[in-house]
Protein backbone atom coordinates (compact mmCIF):
# COMPACT_ATOMS: atom_id res chain seq x y z
CA UNK A 1 0.00 0.00 0.00
CA UNK A 2 1.33 3.31 -0.83
CA UNK A 3 2.70 5.72 2.06
CA UNK A 4 0.48 8.34 0.15
CA UNK A 5 -2.91 6.46 0.40
CA UNK A 6 -5.36 8.45 2.33
CA UNK A 7 -8.62 6.59 4.38
CA UNK A 8 -11.50 9.35 4.11
CA UNK A 9 -13.14 9.80 6.96
CA UNK A 10 -17.33 10.44 6.77
CA UNK A 11 -20.04 10.66 9.05
CA UNK A 12 -23.82 10.10 8.37
CA UNK A 13 -26.62 12.27 10.13
CA UNK A 14 -30.38 12.54 9.91
CA UNK A 15 -32.58 15.42 10.24
CA UNK A 16 -34.45 15.57 13.47
CA UNK A 17 -38.03 14.03 13.72
CA UNK A 18 -40.10 16.83 15.17
CA UNK A 19 -39.30 20.18 13.97
CA UNK A 20 -38.78 22.30 17.14
CA UNK A 21 -35.72 20.37 17.50
CA UNK A 22 -34.71 21.52 14.21
CA UNK A 23 -32.84 24.45 15.86
CA UNK A 24 -30.50 22.33 17.69
CA UNK A 25 -29.70 20.67 14.44
CA UNK A 26 -27.69 23.27 13.27
CA UNK A 27 -25.54 23.84 16.51
CA UNK A 28 -24.92 19.79 15.95
CA UNK A 29 -24.06 19.99 12.69
CA UNK A 30 -21.06 23.12 13.44
CA UNK A 31 -19.72 20.00 15.89
CA UNK A 32 -19.69 17.65 13.67
CA UNK A 33 -17.84 19.67 11.23
CA UNK A 34 -14.67 20.69 13.75
CA UNK A 35 -14.11 16.97 13.41
CA UNK A 36 -13.08 17.71 9.27
CA UNK A 37 -14.82 15.07 7.44
CA UNK A 38 -14.43 14.67 4.19
CA UNK A 39 -18.27 14.66 3.32
CA UNK A 40 -21.57 13.97 5.76
CA UNK A 41 -24.17 12.46 4.24
CA UNK A 42 -27.74 13.48 5.44
CA UNK A 43 -30.57 10.81 5.04
CA UNK A 44 -34.48 11.45 5.38
CA UNK A 45 -37.54 9.44 6.01
CA UNK A 46 -39.48 6.51 3.92
CA UNK A 47 -40.45 7.76 0.50
CA UNK A 48 -38.83 11.47 1.53
CA UNK A 49 -41.01 12.51 4.31
CA UNK A 50 -37.88 14.33 5.33
CA UNK A 51 -37.08 15.53 1.83
CA UNK A 52 -37.20 19.05 2.62
CA UNK A 53 -35.22 18.96 5.67
CA UNK A 54 -32.61 17.08 4.27
CA UNK A 55 -31.95 19.52 1.58
CA UNK A 56 -31.91 22.50 4.06
CA UNK A 57 -29.20 20.07 6.00
CA UNK A 58 -26.96 19.40 3.03
CA UNK A 59 -27.40 23.40 1.73
CA UNK A 60 -26.21 24.30 5.21
CA UNK A 61 -22.96 21.82 5.47
CA UNK A 62 -21.91 22.94 1.88
CA UNK A 63 -22.67 26.51 2.13
CA UNK A 64 -21.69 27.07 6.13
CA UNK A 65 -19.10 24.93 6.75
CA UNK A 66 -17.68 23.98 3.48
CA UNK A 67 -17.44 20.54 3.28
CA UNK A 68 -19.04 18.26 0.40
CA UNK A 69 -22.90 17.31 1.64
CA UNK A 70 -24.44 14.14 -0.18
CA UNK A 71 -28.42 14.14 0.64
CA UNK A 72 -30.12 10.89 -0.05
CA UNK A 73 -32.77 10.68 -2.47
CA UNK A 74 -35.20 7.75 -2.80
CA UNK A 75 -37.10 6.56 -5.38
CA UNK A 76 -39.72 3.66 -4.56
CA UNK A 77 -42.65 6.24 -3.23
CA UNK A 78 -41.40 8.57 -6.41
CA UNK A 79 -42.54 9.97 -9.87
CA UNK A 80 -40.72 11.13 -12.17
CA UNK A 81 -42.30 14.37 -11.95
CA UNK A 82 -41.21 14.09 -8.01
CA UNK A 83 -37.53 13.56 -8.42
CA UNK A 84 -37.39 16.53 -11.33
CA UNK A 85 -38.61 18.80 -8.15
CA UNK A 86 -35.87 17.37 -6.36
CA UNK A 87 -33.42 17.89 -8.25
CA UNK A 88 -34.36 21.32 -8.69
CA UNK A 89 -34.32 22.11 -5.52
CA UNK A 90 -30.75 20.71 -4.31
CA UNK A 91 -29.32 22.62 -7.15
CA UNK A 92 -31.05 26.01 -5.92
CA UNK A 93 -30.11 24.64 -2.35
CA UNK A 94 -26.14 24.22 -3.76
CA UNK A 95 -26.03 20.61 -3.22
CA UNK A 96 -24.60 18.52 -5.98
CA UNK A 97 -24.11 15.18 -4.25
CA UNK A 98 -26.71 12.76 -3.79
CA UNK A 99 -26.78 8.95 -2.34
CA UNK A 100 -29.03 7.26 -4.85
CA UNK A 101 -31.29 4.97 -2.82
CA UNK A 102 -34.71 2.73 -3.77
CA UNK A 103 -35.48 3.31 -0.44
CA UNK A 104 -38.30 1.51 1.95
CA UNK A 105 -42.21 1.40 1.00
CA UNK A 106 -43.71 4.35 2.08
CA UNK A 107 -46.60 3.19 4.91
CA UNK A 108 -49.22 5.07 2.68
CA UNK A 109 -48.19 2.75 -0.72
CA UNK A 110 -51.28 0.44 -1.10
CA UNK A 111 -50.07 -2.64 -3.04
CA UNK A 112 -51.29 -1.74 -6.65
CA UNK A 113 -49.09 1.83 -6.54
CA UNK A 114 -46.11 -0.57 -5.21
CA UNK A 115 -46.41 -3.15 -8.06
CA UNK A 116 -46.82 -0.17 -10.22
CA UNK A 117 -44.27 2.21 -9.17
CA UNK A 118 -42.23 4.03 -11.85
CA UNK A 119 -38.68 3.23 -10.33
CA UNK A 120 -38.06 -0.83 -9.44
CA UNK A 121 -34.50 -0.34 -7.99
CA UNK A 122 -32.04 2.09 -7.42
CA UNK A 123 -30.59 1.57 -10.89
CA UNK A 124 -33.25 2.95 -12.60
CA UNK A 125 -32.93 5.88 -10.07
CA UNK A 126 -29.00 6.37 -11.29
CA UNK A 127 -29.95 6.02 -14.76
CA UNK A 128 -32.64 8.73 -14.43
CA UNK A 129 -30.66 10.80 -12.39
CA UNK A 130 -27.55 10.31 -15.06
CA UNK A 131 -29.93 11.52 -17.90
CA UNK A 132 -31.69 14.18 -15.99
CA UNK A 133 -29.09 15.84 -13.95
CA UNK A 134 -25.48 16.77 -13.58
CA UNK A 135 -25.40 15.59 -9.81
CA UNK A 136 -22.29 13.28 -8.52
CA UNK A 137 -24.04 10.25 -7.94
CA UNK A 138 -22.98 7.65 -5.04
CA UNK A 139 -24.61 4.29 -4.07
CA UNK A 140 -24.92 1.79 -1.42
CA UNK A 141 -23.76 -1.57 -1.49
CA UNK A 142 -24.24 -4.94 1.43
CA UNK A 143 -20.93 -6.77 2.05
CA UNK A 144 -23.03 -9.17 3.52
CA UNK A 145 -25.08 -9.03 0.10
CA UNK A 146 -29.30 -7.28 0.17
CA UNK A 147 -31.06 -9.16 2.21
CA UNK A 148 -33.69 -9.76 -1.04
CA UNK A 149 -30.73 -10.94 -3.05
CA UNK A 150 -30.65 -15.07 -3.24
CA UNK A 151 -26.74 -14.89 -3.05
CA UNK A 152 -23.94 -12.24 -3.19
CA UNK A 153 -22.83 -13.24 -6.52
CA UNK A 154 -26.28 -12.37 -7.44
CA UNK A 155 -26.02 -8.92 -5.71
CA UNK A 156 -22.92 -8.45 -7.04
CA UNK A 157 -24.27 -8.37 -10.45
CA UNK A 158 -26.57 -6.19 -9.75
CA UNK A 159 -24.26 -3.75 -8.24
CA UNK A 160 -22.32 -3.91 -11.46
CA UNK A 161 -25.16 -2.50 -13.53
CA UNK A 162 -25.82 0.26 -10.71
CA UNK A 163 -22.08 1.36 -11.20
CA UNK A 164 -22.21 1.06 -15.16
CA UNK A 165 -25.56 2.92 -14.94
CA UNK A 166 -23.27 6.01 -13.42
CA UNK A 167 -22.42 5.84 -9.50
CA UNK A 168 -19.11 7.40 -9.10
CA UNK A 169 -18.48 6.13 -5.57
CA UNK A 170 -19.99 3.56 -2.83
CA UNK A 171 -21.15 3.45 0.86
CA UNK A 172 -21.57 -0.25 2.13
CA UNK A 173 -24.08 -1.22 4.81
CA UNK A 174 -23.30 -1.56 8.17
CA UNK A 175 -21.22 -4.94 9.38
CA UNK A 176 -19.47 -5.56 12.43
CA UNK A 177 -17.24 -8.14 11.04
CA UNK A 178 -14.42 -6.61 8.65
CA UNK A 179 -13.64 -9.86 6.67
CA UNK A 180 -17.15 -9.67 5.20
CA UNK A 181 -15.92 -6.45 3.93
CA UNK A 182 -12.62 -7.92 2.72
CA UNK A 183 -14.12 -10.75 0.95
CA UNK A 184 -17.20 -8.67 -0.57
CA UNK A 185 -13.84 -5.79 -1.65
CA UNK A 186 -12.36 -8.63 -3.35
CA UNK A 187 -15.11 -9.78 -5.18
CA UNK A 188 -16.04 -6.56 -6.30
CA UNK A 189 -12.46 -5.37 -7.53
CA UNK A 190 -12.92 -9.03 -9.50
CA UNK A 191 -15.89 -7.75 -11.42
CA UNK A 192 -14.37 -4.25 -12.65
CA UNK A 193 -16.20 -2.28 -9.78
CA UNK A 194 -13.49 -0.20 -9.44
CA UNK A 195 -15.58 3.17 -7.77
CA UNK A 196 -14.03 3.99 -4.15
CA UNK A 197 -16.13 1.81 -1.72
CA UNK A 198 -16.39 3.42 1.39
CA UNK A 199 -16.89 1.17 4.84
CA UNK A 200 -19.88 1.63 6.80
CA UNK A 201 -19.27 1.27 10.77
CA UNK A 202 -22.38 1.80 13.26
CA UNK A 203 -20.95 2.26 16.93
CA UNK A 204 -22.82 0.08 19.04
CA UNK A 205 -23.21 1.59 22.45
CA UNK A 206 -26.14 0.64 23.74
CA UNK A 207 -27.93 -2.87 23.73
CA UNK A 208 -30.91 -1.68 22.73
CA UNK A 209 -29.67 -0.75 18.83
CA UNK A 210 -28.91 -4.53 18.05
CA UNK A 211 -33.02 -4.91 18.42
CA UNK A 212 -32.97 -2.16 16.03
CA UNK A 213 -31.18 -0.47 13.68
CA UNK A 214 -29.02 -3.61 13.37
CA UNK A 215 -32.02 -6.35 13.36
CA UNK A 216 -33.36 -3.93 10.22
CA UNK A 217 -30.11 -4.20 8.07
CA UNK A 218 -29.73 -7.61 7.96
CA UNK A 219 -26.04 -7.38 9.50
CA UNK A 220 -24.84 -10.83 10.94
CA UNK A 221 -23.80 -9.87 14.59
CA UNK A 222 -20.19 -11.67 15.99
CA UNK A 223 -19.76 -13.69 18.85
CA UNK A 224 -17.24 -10.80 19.82
CA UNK A 225 -20.21 -8.14 20.00
CA UNK A 226 -22.83 -10.74 21.13
CA UNK A 227 -20.53 -10.82 24.55
CA UNK A 228 -19.78 -7.59 24.79
CA UNK A 229 -23.66 -6.54 24.93
CA UNK A 230 -23.97 -9.62 27.10
CA UNK A 231 -21.52 -8.41 29.47
CA UNK A 232 -22.12 -4.48 29.31
CA UNK A 233 -25.23 -4.57 28.03
CA UNK A 234 -27.14 -3.36 31.33
CA UNK A 235 -24.42 -0.95 32.66
CA UNK A 236 -25.06 1.79 30.50
CA UNK A 237 -21.70 3.38 30.50
CA UNK A 238 -19.78 0.37 30.30
CA UNK A 239 -21.07 -0.47 27.58
CA UNK A 240 -20.63 3.25 25.29
CA UNK A 241 -17.24 2.39 26.55
CA UNK A 242 -17.10 -1.58 25.36
CA UNK A 243 -18.98 0.00 22.07
CA UNK A 244 -16.62 2.74 21.14
CA UNK A 245 -13.28 0.50 21.91
CA UNK A 246 -14.86 -2.44 19.17
CA UNK A 247 -15.99 0.62 16.44
CA UNK A 248 -12.27 1.86 16.86
CA UNK A 249 -10.86 -1.61 16.81
CA UNK A 250 -13.03 -2.11 13.33
CA UNK A 251 -11.72 1.10 12.03
CA UNK A 252 -7.76 0.72 12.56
CA UNK A 253 -7.79 -2.51 11.28
CA UNK A 254 -10.26 -1.45 8.18
CA UNK A 255 -7.42 2.04 7.72
CA UNK A 256 -4.62 -1.15 8.60
CA UNK A 257 -5.70 -2.60 5.07
CA UNK A 258 -5.78 0.34 2.84
CA UNK A 259 -9.93 1.06 2.34
CA UNK A 260 -11.01 4.01 0.34
CA UNK A 261 -13.09 5.64 3.29
CA UNK A 262 -15.10 5.29 6.38
CA UNK A 263 -18.20 6.07 6.91
CA UNK A 264 -19.33 6.74 10.53
CA UNK A 265 -23.11 6.09 11.33
CA UNK A 266 -23.36 9.18 14.06
CA UNK A 267 -26.62 8.71 14.46
CA UNK A 268 -26.30 12.02 15.52
CA UNK A 269 -24.14 11.42 18.57
CA UNK A 270 -21.38 14.22 18.61
CA UNK A 271 -19.55 12.91 21.76
CA UNK A 272 -19.40 9.19 20.38
CA UNK A 273 -18.47 10.25 17.05
CA UNK A 274 -15.70 12.65 18.56
CA UNK A 275 -14.43 9.98 20.97
CA UNK A 276 -14.38 7.53 17.92
CA UNK A 277 -12.21 10.25 15.45
CA UNK A 278 -9.69 11.14 18.13
CA UNK A 279 -8.42 8.03 18.44
CA UNK A 280 -8.69 6.49 15.28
Amino acid sequence: MSQNHKTHLSLEVFPPKKDEEFDNVYQLLREFGHLNPDFISCTYGAGGSRAGKTIEITSFIQKELNIDAIAHITCVGSTKEDLAKNCTALKDAGVSRVLALRGDRPQWMSDEQFNNREFYYATDLVRYLKEHSDLYISGACYPEKHFEAPTLEEDLRHLKEKVDAGVSSLISQMFFDNNYFYRFLDKARAMDINVPIHAGIMPITTAKQLGTTVSLSGSSVPKELADIIATYGEDKEDMRKAGIDYAVRQIRDLKEHGVDGIHIYSMNKIKTTTEICSII
